[in-house]
Parts: structure tokens; C-alpha cells; sequence
């Protein structure tokens, strides 16, 4: 009993189930530590900002040269099937350097006010070698009579050609399809513009490895790795090498090609290497003239012919939209707002009267944005106006000077190719940049910038390969103005990726996905209306003198 009455036990403590802790990941994108930015932080001089004169004078001098060479190159693919001679040659080249500074002086004073050097564009090669071909069986006395003839029939179908761009400009019809931009347009525009030039990069420099290898090679390790890991020696030095190095390496490969010359390397080579190796092979130095100002109807009076003027329109319209998207990357790079409807509109209509002009001049291509010379503002680091402004400077007086300025269009192709390599990819991540503003995880925004960047390459490949073997594009109708627009407009990269990007970001899913689009921050730039565009459009692209009063807000 007395069992019974004792108090029971106290309860044992049973210790409570293990429960599985999940794992605690961090959320997405918690190491994101580099949110999007409207300009680059690395500049050290933007487009109203200006380094000393010295400075401005070697980095002017610095684009005339990067400039040299694309300008070669055209002239040493359209002259010799014009039927002209290397002194022919010599002042085409010439006649290109004189409209390139009055043309970048247009732009840059009144044009998008942009750091853009405008030089003659590849776009024109398929309306002037079909011009070429169409006298190529006539009857001539000398080649030089054909090269005259043809070069007074691209004149007068310039000219005409050139009033389309001023009637899209002025009108600003190309500020209303200007204003359906978005960044997601702009992205494989942006990017194509840079990598649609490829043919102008490495198969131009294995063409004399040996002199285009080391000059990419050195570029690369002066300009980038010799700052880097020497700054903590002498800060001035470094200063020198991160932004004079490409002038030092073009001296150092071109001394080094002359010593090939001169030692006798290319003796017992093909005519073909020796002309991209050596440095007395183009003939242009002893053929140029002392002193030559190019006038207005030097090889005669323009000959009008509705097809070919027709033809050409095809490339003055390719050189639009490859400024266009030019100029965005000239923004980026130049520390600037993306460039207004607007002003993308007075830029063409303006650019059209720089064709007109060329024509009247003789130089057998127009112009557009040089993209080389953008990339080079990046390399460089300065965006600076009065630097392009002064680099004109230069273009004017070795083109009137023609001994001096052959005496530099006479370097070696491969060492520009090897300077392309690097400039045009430095164009082509400009684009990539773009994509910071829009929604990078969407795949409607994958689908429409991983198509038109694709397109913008292959389509323009395809047209290449094609010529390249039959000898003529793709397009062979009986109207040999229909065929050379058509082989024109889709050999552009750009023009291609534009038109592709254009379409497909305005109709598919457009509604509703502004944000996802990036036109939040895209539009406001765009528009130049009070109380909707951004203040600071102003500050890049306003007129250097009051002209509101004279000309109407909407041309502006």
C-alpha cells in the first residue's frame, strides 16, 4: 500500500525529432555589384571636354592615320577596275581625304555634334564596280579614258543618289522610324557594326603575317599590359604608352617593313605578296603630285544616267543606316546621351549634301561614320569634339599636298588590318553594352537580338561568298539597277540587323513589355519635346550658335 501512495516517477525528457534545416542559397543576383550605367566611367575626356593642345594635336593626327588606311584600301579596289593607273589612284585617294574633312567638319558643327570621322564607305563598291563593268567593254584609247568616263558617270549617279538622303533627312522621315528605336534594337545594330567589318581584320593581315601579327601583338601588349604593370615606375610613361601606343607600334612595324624591303625578303615572292609587304610596291609616293587642290568637276563634267543613279541609291541609303547605328556607338564612347530622333534626322539630311558635294568634287564614293575612328575613341579614352574637329585639319592638307600624304598611305595595308582587329572589337562590345537596359533573362529579348545579330552576319556573308564566285550578286535580273540595290542593301551587316531588329521588336509582344524593352530610359532621349526628353540632350547636340529663331524646333 504504502507502494501505492509514492508520487510516480517524473517524466523523462525525450529529446524532439531532427528536422532538416533547408540550405539557405543567397537570392539571385545578390553578387551583382555592377548595376547598368548611361555612360562609361573610364573616360577621361568626353565631347565637350578637351585635353591640351599637344594632346589634341597627336590623338588628331593619330585618327587621320587610322583613317588612312580604310581609305587605301577602297581606293586599291575600285580604281584598278575603273581602269585607272596608280597616280589615278593617288588622287582618288586625295579627292577622299579632302571630302572627308569638309564632311566631318559638317557633322561635327552642325551634324549630330558627335566626335564622327565621316570617310568614303565599302558600301559603294557594288554600284561603282558595276558602273565600272558596264564601260569595261567599250572602246577606249587609253585605260585612263575609261577610267575618266566611268568616273564622270559615278559622279553624276552620286549626285542624284545623294538627294534621297536629303529628302529622308530633311522631311524626318528618318526621325519618325528613328523614334521606334529601343535597346534592344540597338544591341546586335550596335554589334554588327563592329563585327560586319570582319573581312577588313585578320584575313587582311594574314595576308603579310609577318608584318600584320607583330603589329597586332605589340599593339596589344604597349597599349595594354605595358601600363598595367610599369604605372608604379614613372605615372608619366605610363600615361604615354596607354594612350600614344599605336603610334609607336605603326612606326616600330613599319620600320621593321622597310628593313624587309630594303634586305631584299620580297624579291622572289608573288606580285601579290609584295603588294601588301612591301613598302615601295603602291607606287603612290612617286606618282602623287606635289600639290594638287581638288576642284569642283576635276575629271569632267558628270554623266546622268537614270540606272546607275538608281543603283547607287541602294548603297547612299546603306550608308544611313550604318551611320546611325554608328553614332550610338560614338554616344557610348564619346560619354554622351544616346543621339535624339532629331538629330539622327538633320545628321542624314546633311550627310546627303556631303554625297552631293563629293560628287561634285570626284570622289567615287560617299561617305559614312568611319568605325575605326569610334573604335579608336574608346582605345584612347577621349572623346573629345575639338579632337576629331582638328584631326579634318590634317585630311585637308596631305590631300592638297599630295607627295606628304602619300608618303603614309604608302604603310603597309596589313599593319592597319591588325589596328581594325582591335578597333572594331572594341565597336562591337559597344553593342553588347546596350543589353544593360533591357531585360537580359526574357526570351522574346534573346529571340529578336539573337536572330537580327545572326542574320546581320550571315545574310551579308552569303551575298559576299556568292559575288566573290559568280562574279556578281545574287540578285541577276534583267534591271541592273533593281540588282545592284538589292546586292547593296543585304551585303550591309548593319542595314540587315537594323531592318530584322526593327520589325520584329516593333510586332512581336510589343505591348505591354516597355519595361522589358528598356524604353523607360530609352525614350526620353529619343524625344527632344519639354518636360518629356532628357535635359541633357542639350548639352551634346544643341547648335554652337542660336539658330531656333531661324529654323523650325522639328528639324532640330
Amino acid at each position: 500500500m504504502g507502494e501505492m501512495n509514492q508520487p510516480p516517477p517524473p517524466p523523462v525528457a525525450v529529446p524532439p525529432p531532427m528536422v532538416m534545416q533547408p540550405i539557405m542559397h543567397p537570392p539571385v543576383g545578390t553578387g551583382a555589384v555592377f548595376p547598368p550605367h548611361e555612360q562609361f566611367h573610364h573616360l577621361a575626356y568626353c565631347v565637350h571636354s578637351n585635353p591640351s593642345w599637344v594632346q589634341v594635336a597627336a590623338l588628331a593626327f593619330l585618327h587621320y592615320l587610322v583613317m588612312l588606311g580604310s581609305t587605301v584600301m577602297l581606293a586599291s579596289t575600285i580604281v584598278p577596275a575603273m581602269g585607272g593607273t596608280p597616280g589615278d589612284k593617288a588622287r582618288v585617294i586625295q579627292s577622299f581625304l579632302f571630302m572627308s574633312g569638309i564632311n566631318t567638319l559638317l557633322q561635327t558643327l552642325v551634324g549630330t555634334r558627335l566626335p564622327t570621322v565621316m570617310n568614303a564607305s565599302f558600301a559603294f563598291v557594288v554600284p561603282v564596280l558595276s558602273i565600272a563593268k558596264d564601260f569595261e567593254q567599250n572602246n577606249y584609247a587609253s585605260s585612263h579614258q575609261r577610267f575618266t568616263h566611268t568616273m564622270r558617270a559615278t559622279q553624276g549617279a552620286l549626285i542624284v543618289a545623294s538627294i534621297l538622303n536629303m529628302i529622308l533627312g530633311f522631311s524626318t522621315i528618318w526621325g519618325a522610324f528613328a523614334r521606334k528605336f529601343s535597346p534592344v534594337i540597338m544591341t546586335p545594330v550596335v554589334c554588327v557594326v563592329g563585327l560586319g567589318l570582319f573581312a577588313l581584320g585578320f584575313p587582311q593581315v594574314g595576308k603579310c603575317v609577318e608584318i600584320g601579327l607583330p603589329m597586332l601583338i605589340l599593339a596589344v601588349v604597349v597599349q595594354q599590359y605595358v601600363p598595367y604593370y610599369f604605372h608604379h615606375y614613372h605615372e608619366r610613361i605610363t600615361f604615354l604608352f596607354e594612350r600614344y601606343s599605336l603610334l609607336l607600334c605603326i612606326g616600330i612595324v613599319w620600320a621593321f617593313a622597310a628593313i624587309l624591303t630594303a634586305a631584299g625578303a620580297y624579291n622572289h615572292v608573288s606580285l601579290k605578296t609584295q603588294q601588301h609587304c612591301r613598302t615601295d610596291k603602291s607606287y603612290l609616293i612617286s606618282s602623287a603630285p606635289w600639290i594638287k587642290i581638288p576642284y569642283p568637276f576635276q575629271w569632267g563634267t558628270p554623266i546622268f544616267t537614270a540606272g546607275h543613279s538608281f543603283g547607287m541609291m541602294g548603297a547612299v541609303l546603306v550608308s544611313a543606316f550604318e551611320s546611325t547605328g554608328a553614332h550610338f556607338a560614338t554616344a557610348r564612347l564619346a560619354g554622351a546621351t544616346p543621339p535624339p530622333a532629331s538629330v539622327l534626322s538633320r545628321s542624314v539630311g546633311l550627310q546627303g549634301i556631303g554625297m552631293f558635294l563629293e560628287g561634285i568634287f570626284g570622289a567615287p564614293a560617299g561617305s559614312s561614320v568611319s568605325v575605326e575612328n569610334i573604335g579608336l575613341l574608346g582605345l584612347t579614352k577621349v572623346g573629345s569634339r575639338r579632337v576629331i574637329q582638328i584631326s579634318t585639319g590634317f585630311m585637308i592638307f596631305f590631300s592638297i599636298f599630295g607627295k606628304f600624304g602619300a608618303f603614309f598611305a604608302s604603310i603597309p595595308l596589313p599593319i592597319f588590318a591588325a589596328i581594325f582587329c582591335i578597333l572594331f572589337g572594341i565597336v562591337a562590345a559597344v553593342g553588347v553594352s546596350y543589353m544593360q537596359f533591357v531585360n537580359k533573362n526574357s526570351m522574346r529579348n534573346i529571340y529578336i537580338i539573337g536572330l537580327s545579330l545572326f542574320l546581320g552576319i550571315s545574310v551579308p556573308q552569303y551575298f559576299h561568298e556568292y559575288t566573290a564566285s559568280a562574279s556578281t550578286g545574287p540578285a541577276r535580273t534583267n534591271a541592273g539597277w533593281f540588282n545592284d540595290i538589292i546586292n547593296t542593301v543585304f551585303a550591309s551587316g548593319p542595314t540587315v540587323s537594323l531592318i530584322v531588329a526593327s520589325i520584329l521588336d516593333n510586332t512581336l509582344e510589343f505591348r505591354g513589355y516597355e519595361n522589358d524593352r528598356g524604353l523607360p530610359w530609352f525614350m526620353p532621349f529619343l524625344h527632344r519635346r519639354k518636360g518629356y526628353s532628357d535635359p541633357r540632350n542639350d548639352e551634346f547636340y544643341s547648335f554652337p550658335i542660336r539658330v531656333h529663331d531661324v529654323i523650325p524646333s522639328r528639324f532640330l
